[in-house]
């Protein structure tokens, strides 16, 4: 004989024939106890389990099909097997069974669509993180590898610059710088989103030390000078109630500092008209300290307002300039960060103000200095 016949997997029912068996098994017991006892007890209750079964694990039309069949199995017991008289009693001990029966049958009904429905808003969720976990990973490992190129051509084309494969004429070298400054911004932009995504994912990691922020400002806006120029745009600075030069002390990261700087510099200037005004207004409170970059471009909407510092939100007014939507929000991660806050309003009559104010370092003096 084959042994191999006789194998467990051979004889493997289906989960729903089990389920029905089983159903059947459990409706053969209770129609013995019913149908062989007075109808004055009452056994169809035991129904209840071969329905809390049918409505959990089968269909619902055959969920349906079984409540209803104990029902009238109930019922039926009320004059069989012995064809007595009914009593109001017992036709009402036995509706109350039946209707026991069919509130199970609802309620258990119920609860599975709640089941499925939960699951399937689970799933949806489980696909959509990820979704989202490759998109970022993706976009991660884009702008990483993005900066390669772009630093090769940035230099190949200073090299082009010091004449290292032949003399450049004056027109040539204005084109050039025109593409080098064109491929600095977009190595700015990659890094940017580079930083952004590492952020949201990982955190952003402080290497904070005793920082004045009035040094970082003035060293962010030496750096943008050229920028300014371009655009005809005069840089300003102002200490709040004194016209000299303050100490503002914070306990920060300098280079992400020197970033939120940049941004909101970069961002007046962009916004500014030509021959237009960007004024820094730094001032120093006994809990905080607080910088404020002044434009005087459009103004924003007040539909923008609640916007601006969200990830890839570019707006719709009519600013001129348009930006990745990435700076802002890079912006107030970094500032978060610090434990500070970051806003933006409206500047009389025109123009917008970029702020935000972070704590005072309290080991270092908040006074006025001498140094203009």
């Amino acid at each position: 004989m084959n042994l191999k016949l006789f194998k467990p997997s051979s004889i493997a029912r289906d989960p729903r024939t089990s389920t029905l068996w089983i159903i059947l098994g459990l409706f053969v017991t209770v129609i013995i106890l019913e149908f062989s006892t007075p109808p004055e007890y009452v056994f169809g209750y035991l129904y209840i389990g071969p329905v809390l079964l049918a409505t959990s694990r089968l269909s619902r039309t055959n969920a349906v099909k079984i409540t209803l069949t104990a029902a009238v199995l109930t019922m039926l017991n009320s004059w069989l097997p012995e064809n007595r008289v009914l009593s109001s009693s017992i036709v009402a001990s036995r509706a109350i069974a039946v209707l026991a029966m069919l509130v199970t049958a609802v309620l258990s009904d119920r609860n599975r669509c709640y089941e499925e429905a939960l699951a399937q808003q689970q799933a949806k969720l489980q696909a959509q993180e990820k979704l989202a976990d490759m998109r970022e990973d993706f976009v991660s490992t884009l702008t990483h590898d993005l900066k390669t190129p772009l630093l090769g051509a940035i230099e190949t084309l200073k090299a082009f610059q010091q004449s290292a494969f032949g003399i450049v004429s004056l027109r040539q070298q204005k084109v050039l710088a025109t593409i080098v400054r064109s491929h600095q911004t977009s190595l700015q932009l990659v890094e940017t989103l580079l930083d952004v995504y590492r952020n949201d994912t990982e955190g952003l990691v402080l290497q904070n030390n005793p920082t004045d922020l009035v040094a970082l400002v003035e060293e962010v806006a030496t750096s943008l000078t050229e920028l300014a120029a371009s655009r005809r745009v005069h840089i300003s600075f102002s200490y709040g109630e004194s016209d000299f030069r303050r100490f503002l002390w914070v306990n920060g990261d300098a280079l992400q500092l020197q970033r939120v700087f940049a941004n909101l510099l970069t961002n007046a200037i962009n916004h500014s008209p030509r021959g237009g005004k960007v004024e820094v207004v730094l001032e120093s409170h006994a809990s905080s300290q607080m910088a404020k970059v002044m434009d005087s471009g459009a103004g924003i909407t007040e539909e923008e307002l609640p916007h601006l510092f969200e990830r890839f939100y570019q707006g719709h007014s009519d600013r001129h300039a348009k930006g990745s939507g990435l700076g802002l929000y890079l912006t107030r991660q970094i500032i978060e960060a610090h434990g500070g806050t970051i806003w933006a309003e409206n500047r009389s009559p025109n123009g917008a103000i970029f702020g935000f104010r972070l704590p005072t370092f309290p080991h270092y003096p908040s006074t006025p200095s001498i140094e203009s």
